[in-house]
């Protein structure tokens, strides 16, 4: 979300040539790199196709900007100003201090183009992130074709909707479901009412006979969920195997308390899958990923394994698949196919 040579907020594209050589292409810039300094989120984008994609600028919060990424250029925007108004009542409007929409959550299903709305309490570069004012969480529907708002739907009872950074919080199943993190409520995003949600394959609206609680996992409800992998009605997720801590000794970021489970989406079942360390907080960091039909699980603790595990779904174990022992802690692993 920033420029590789000077820090300014936008989106880079990252060219590859065919002998494998790295180079810096184009760049999107903010519209107002100021106001852009002032919020998290700038850059935060979806990709539809070749020629078509999304993303937010703080310098106009209330509208999602369009962009080609084979040309890396905007193409417009779509003025959302009233759909993000709709929802405030009279009372509500001087306890807002902050609205924006598509700030932390883009994604696109079926023709529809799905953008969270959020109402901060702050006004400072973290708002919108854990400052929820609204009990729920509220997503806008777009169809993508026509640019038109279709309706409005929530998250009930809960807070912290993904987040900015290359860890989505959310995927899709093989049969096109779509499953949604939300981070909770507390103030320091150390969880609390976290939960992961579903929208169905050809379909608009939150599942309501589905949902998946921290809670279910442990009463105590003293955790929260920081990513999901879906695939087969099965869902890969990292949970806080302790009560997490804030602050600078805190456990959150620092600690080896995460641990892979698997969870069945019919029975909701977590099962902790065997063979892979317990490490620190995946974060930004892609937890999973699947490359030439393996799936991945990253395996990094504050001292020792740095390195990805491949999943066996049959054995529910994980073993080494390879190790990184220079550069600093794994965040990612993909395949590039240059064209």
């Amino acid at each position: 979300m920033v420029r590789s040579s000077d820090a300014a907020q936008g989106i880079e594209k990252i060219e590859i040539a065919p002998n494998g050589k790295v180079t810096v292409g184009k760049f999107i810039s903010s519209k107002n790199q100021t106001e852009a300094a002032k919020y998290n989120g700038t850059g935060n984008f979806v990709i539809q196709n070749e020629t078509s994609g999304f993303y937010w600028d703080a310098a106009e919060p209330l509208n999602i900007q369009k962009f080609s990424p084979a040309e890396m250029r905007n193409t417009g925007s779509i003025d959302l100003v009233q759909v993000v108004n709709a929802n405030i009542k009279e009372g509500d409007a001087a306890a807002i201090k902050f609205k924006s929409i598509g700030q932390k959550f883009l994604a696109i299903k079926g023709g529809k183009l799905f953008a969270n709305i959020t109402y901060g309490k702050l006004n400072t570069t973290q708002a919108g992130f854990f400052d929820d004012y609204f009990p729920d969480v509220y997503i806008a529907v777009i169809d993508i074709a026509t640019g038109k708002h279709e309706k409005t739907i929530k998250i009930e009872n809960t807070g912290g909707i993904a987040y900015i950074n290359d860890n989505p919080m959310y995927d899709f199943d093989t049969n096109g479901d779509l499953y949604i993190v939300t981070q909770g409520t507390h103030a320091q995003g150390l969880g609390g009412k976290s939960k992961i949600v579903r929208i169905k394959a050809n379909e608009t609206d939150i599942d309501k006979d589905w949902t998946l609680h921290f809670s279910d996992f442990r009463p105590e409800d003293n955790g929260k969920f920081v990513g999901v992998y879906a695939k087969n009605g099965q869902l890969i997720v990292v949970l806080n195997t302790e009560k997490l801590e804030g602050g600078p000794t805190g456990n959150i970021n620092s600690k080896d308390i995460w641990k892979f489970h698997v969870v069945d989406v019919t029975k909701k079942s977590f099962k902790e899958i065997e063979g892979i360390p317990t490490g620190i907080n995946p974060g930004a960091a892609l937890a999973v990923v699947e490359v030439d039909n393996k799936v991945l699980l990253r395996g990094a603790v504050s001292s020792g394994a740095n390195a990805y595990y491949e999943y066996n779904y049959a054995t529910n174990t994980a073993t080494k698949s390879f190790e990184v022992k220079e550069g600093g802690t794994l965040t990612g692993f993909v395949k590039i196919q240059v064209k």
